[in-house]
This record gives C-alpha cells, structure tokens and sequence, in this order.
C-alpha cells in the first residue's frame, strides 16, 4: 500500500459565525502566494463555502464527512490530495463537536491536528479559557489558534499570554470588508465584485508566524485497498444539467461520478431562457436560488416550454431543492410576491423567515443508502401524495418527501451521488427505488 504525506490541519471554532471560512480561504491564499501547493477540503454538506476556497487556492473544493462521503472515501481523497500538496486545509462545520459525527470525528479518524479559529472581538484572555476547552473536551490534537478580528497588536499578545501551551499560530485584524451573506450562507462568488482583491487583502491581513505553522507534523495517508466498481449504468445516455446563478448548488463529485458512470454531461442555463438541450436523455436541476430569480425564471417560456416537452415525452427528470422550486405552479419570494413558474409539481413553494429543515439524510433504495442532506428556508404546500421519504440518519425519522409525476422525481433532499452510484443511476433515469 502506498503512503503519502502533507502537512493537514483542521480549521475549526467553537460554533459558526467565528470565521471559519474567512480564515481558511485567507489561509490559504496566503499560503499560495507563499508558493505553497495548497488543496483545501470542507467537512459535511455544503455548497458554497467550497465554491469561495476554490477561488482562494485554485482547485476544486471536495466534501470529506465520515457519513455522507464515508471513511474509505475520504481517506481515499486525502491521500490523492497528499500526493499533489505541500499543504492541506480542511475547513470544518459548526462547531468542533457539533454534529454525529463530527469535525472532531474526522480529525481523529485520519490523526489530523485541529487548528482554532477563534473571535476575540468581544475578549482577550477568555480565549485562552476556550482554546483548552477545545482541546480537552475530546479531547483533540489541537494544534494551536488563528485569533479572528485583532484589533490591535496589544490585544493580541493579551490572547497569545493566556494560550499557557497552546500556540498562537495566527492573528486576523478586524474586517473594513468582509464576505457578504444571505439566507443559505455566503454569497455566491461571481456575484462578489473584486473577490480576488478582498482575498489577497485577506492574505495579508493575516498574521502567520510561519516557524509554528512550519513546526506543524506531516500526517500520513494511504490510498485505502477497496474494490472499484466498474459498472456504467449511465453509459450511452446524456444528463442535461442546469447550471447558472439559480441552480448553482452541485458537488464536484456528482458531476464526476455521473461521468464515471458513463454518462455525458451537457449543460444549459434556464435564468437565461436556454431550453433543455434536444440530445438529453434525462435532466438534473440542482439546487441554488431560484427565488433570487422568481421574476426572470417566471418569463423564461423557451425553458419551461422545453422542459414542459421533456417530461411529456416521457424523458426522466430529476430535481432537488431549489430545482424542484423551478418546477412548481409558483414560487412566493421574500418580498410576498408570487412568480409562475413551470407547473410541473402542483402547488406554491413559499419562502420562510428562518430555516425549515437542516440536516443529514438518505434515500432507502433496493441497492442501498443513497446519502445526502436537506437545507432550505421554504415550504411546498401541494396536494401530491410522496412517491417515498428520505430518512433523517440522526433518528431514523421521516424525512423530506420524494414527488413524482410520471418520469419526474423531485424533492428538498440534496443527494451525494458517490454514497451509491446504482442507487443515483436508478434516481436519474427514473427506474423504481
């Protein structure tokens, strides 16, 4: 078995909202520019975060989860990452040990030390109190801190006396300007005028003492011996897949998986009114921020007429979140204004205050779990029966209903295609789970 090494750290908090992914992708623009070859990874389900650190160290951002993605999975990545890097950042979820399993979980499973991003906005020495809480109520290998929003060198040596044994490994100043948010987290980063100039201004804003960041211990990984699956279920067949600002919400390993299964992938942007192309076999509408774009969806007749088609044909129809939004009578936005939109599902998606549903879950299907998570601030009031349910994998509860009008399936559930690709094929061509 061959083995690899890197030098990995796990950046993660006490909760969220400290600066978790300012710090990363600072970090590793930092570490860039430094002539570093940097990989960054996020723990858990999440779409946007991983489209910032791309940016910020120029590859793609993967998912590792000891659920979701699995154990073998995620130490298969690291290792292939640890043959192309000097550096590996894992950004983390929440807080350390939030979550079944957590950030903490995976640092231990693969021996990666944890680097804490701490806000000492509002403190000084307290931080100190909240590093070894950290660090003790794994407990975890915790490498040392990054103190988030400095406000001066004499409040950071305050922090850095109170750490006793653990380093001060870093110091960001306080923010003139940060990375906006919306209702799902962080805002898209095409829609981020100047990214690139906010992100090497991150970079330098950043105080690293590279001795302690040097001083970090390699970690060791090894492609795991497990069997590759050769079948190509897709093989032969075209998935046309929405992709633009609405429906922007796509793993990079979905995309790879459908191709490992033989699929071809074409692409097309209903928000502008592209129709579904006429060489798809079936189509993928992911998720994103069709409520952002009611009004410009809602005048879209070259989409909804082409996809209108599609499914009449009897052509498979996938969609998830906020593709299935797109595919409703109408969507109700954050101001109370109706948009009409394709009228494939019957019923109003209507978009709530605060968050409707969050968390891990999966499909059941005769080939297995298929695993993923929900995360959306809307309801959908229809008068559809559910074709199934996914399952919540914290209690084994029902989850989010699964519709489907003829060869069209749509649900809130986000699915990680590479958890059962059988079971994704099976989903995507419209044959019974």
């Amino acid at each position: 078995m061959v083995s690899h090494q890197a030098k990995v750290v796990l950046v993660s908090a006490i909760a969220s909202g400290q600066g978790k992914t300012t710090t990363t992708a600072a970090l590793a623009r930092k570490l860039v520019r430094a002539g570093q070859r940097v990989r960054v990874f996020k723990t858990g389900p999440d779409f946007i975060d991983p489209m910032l650190l791309e940016r910020a160290c120029s590859h793609a951002v993967l998912s590792l989860d000891l659920w979701m993605v699995g154990h073998a999975a995620s130490q298969a990545l690291l290792a292939q990452a640890a043959m192309e890097a000097d550096v590996i950042l894992i950004e983390g979820v929440m807080g350390l040990y939030d979550g079944q399993p957590s950030s903490a979980d995976l640092a231990r499973a693969f021996g990666v030390p944890v680097l804490a991003v701490l806000d000492a906005s509002a403190m000084a020495q307290t931080v100190g109190a909240l590093a070894l809480g950290l660090r003790d109520y794994g407990p975890v290998h915790l490498a040392g801190v990054i103190a988030n929003r400095i406000a001066s060198a004499g409040h950071a040596q305050m922090v850095a006396e109170a750490m006793r044994d653990i380093p001060l490994i870093g110091t960001l100043s306080r923010q003139e300007q940060t990375l906006p948010e919306r209702h799902l987290g962080l805002v898209l980063p095409d829609e981020v005028s100047q990214l690139d100039t906010i992100l090497d201004q991150l970079a330098e804003q950043l105080q690293l003492d590279m001795q302690a960041f040097a001083a970090l211990p390699l970690t060791t990984f090894s492609i795991p011996e497990t069997v590759i699956e050769n079948s190509t279920p897709l093989a032969g067949k075209t998935i046309a897949i929405a992709r633009d600002a609405a429906f922007a919400f796509i793993y990079p390993a979905n995309l790879l998986c459908l191709q490992q299964a033989g699929a071809s992938l074409v692409f097309f942007s209903p928000l502008a009114d592209q129709a579904v192309p006429d060489s798809a076999d079936a189509v993928y509408l992911p998720g994103g921020y069709p409520e952002l774009h009611a009004e410009r969806l809602s005048q879209a007749s070259t989409w909804k007429t082409s996809i209108l088609a599609h499914h009449a044909a009897g052509k498979p129809v996938y969609a998830e979140c906020g593709g299935m939004m797109a595919l409703t009578e109408t969507v109700c936005d954050q101001q109370g204004l109706s948009w009409p939109m394709a009228g494939l599902l019957p019923g109003t998606v209507t978009m709530q205050k605060r968050l409707t549903a969050l968390g891990p879950q999966y499909l059941s299907t005769s080939d297995g779990e298929l695993r993923g998570h929900t995360f959306h601030f809307s309801s959908f009031n229809t008068s559809l029966t559910a074709a199934t349910h996914a399952v919540k994998q914290r209690d084994a509860q029902q989850g989010e209903a699964v519709y489907q009008v003829g060869n069209l399936r749509a649900s809130y559930f986000h699915a990680y295609f590479p958890s059962h690709p059988a079971a994704m094929a099976r989903l995507l061509l419209g044959e019974a789970l």
